[in-house]
């Protein structure tokens, strides 16, 4: 792919930590976690990812605002200056309209999105303990987690009910599962850090559709222990330089795949240096 992002050059100064895409990445592909997490191959920014930074963006903004203000007016005039502040940090993102028009019809889409959301909740009834809120800990096993949250509410009695707000499609039956695996990633980094939530919520707000999880410890307690065995496969890949590709259903919008043996790809020498940074992932 020409439009790949190359690995930045340097060493890596931050503290590295397993979140829940990444955790999944490399259940999906050993290859393509490698060479996004350790390589630091980056994809290109696209209009759907920037739609989610947007909508995001202005839903945290939303609860800023005092109860009687968080209207959908007030929400669709914040789409505007959170695209300006997206462009502002990423000017790549405003090169992905080819005119004024192209980028208008995008924002009002966008501004739809956020209607949607209305349609859901009626967020002047909502007290947000947590908006955007970064958590971080580690398993029993010392794998350093990190996530980032949508929202957090706490009930009066101290019960917590996490919500992620999802731009995309809403998934089939079949898949409903695979998309809770970030929403038990959460509850074991809240179950580690404050209590162990009372609902978790996926929020699809294009499809006005809302995906609830009560967890439970014993479940949440097994999902730790998947992490901390799913970190061991990693070690042993990063020991035995040994990130295997795995052919699924989404190879076809993969962002490395050009540079996967599978597709006729030739896959570029593991650096060193960042491997010994990634195994730092587990302390002790």
């Amino acid at each position: 792919m020409t439009d790949l992002i190359a690995p930045s050059p340097g060493p890596r100064t931050w503290d590295p930590a397993l979140s829940a895409s990444r955790a999944k990445e490399y259940e999906r592909c050993p290859l393509q976690y490698r060479l996004h997490v350790l390589d630091g191959y980056r994809e290109p920014e696209t209009r759907a990812k920037a739609l989610g930074t947007v909508v995001h963006a202005v839903l945290e903004e939303l609860f800023g605002l005092a109860p009687g203000e968080r209207t959908p007016e007030a929400a669709r005039s914040r789409v505007v200056p959170a695209y300006q502040a997206v462009v502002d940090k990423t000017p790549a993102i405003g090169e992905l309209f080819a005119d004024h028009a192209d980028l208008e019809s995008w924002l009002d889409d966008a501004r739809a999105v956020i209607d949607g959301y209305f349609a859901i909740e009626q967020p002047q009834w909502i007290a947000p303990a947590a908006r955007e809120q970064r958590v971080t800990t580690t398993t029993a096993g010392g794998v350093r987690l990190l996530g980032f949250i949508d929202r957090i509410d706490a009930a009066p009695d101290g019960r917590l009910r996490v919500v992620d707000y999802k731009t995309g499609k809403a998934p089939g039956p079949r898949y409903v599962d695979e998309a809770l695996y970030q929403m038990r990633f959460y509850a074991l980094l809240l179950a580690r850090t404050k209590r162990l939530p009372a609902r978790m919520q996926l929020v699809y707000l294009r499809a006005g559709q809302v995906i609830t999880f009560d967890p439970v410890a014993d479940d949440i307690r097994a999902f730790e222990r998947h992490i901390d065995d799913l970190w061991g496969r990693i070690e042993a890949d990063i020991a035995n330089d040994s990130f295997a590709p795995r052919k699924n259903p989404l190879c076809n919008w993969c962002g490395v795949r050009s540079l996967c043996p599978v597709f006729g790809g030739t896959t570029p020498p593991m650096p060193t240096e960042h491997a010994q940074w990634l195994a730092r992932t587990r302390l002790g």
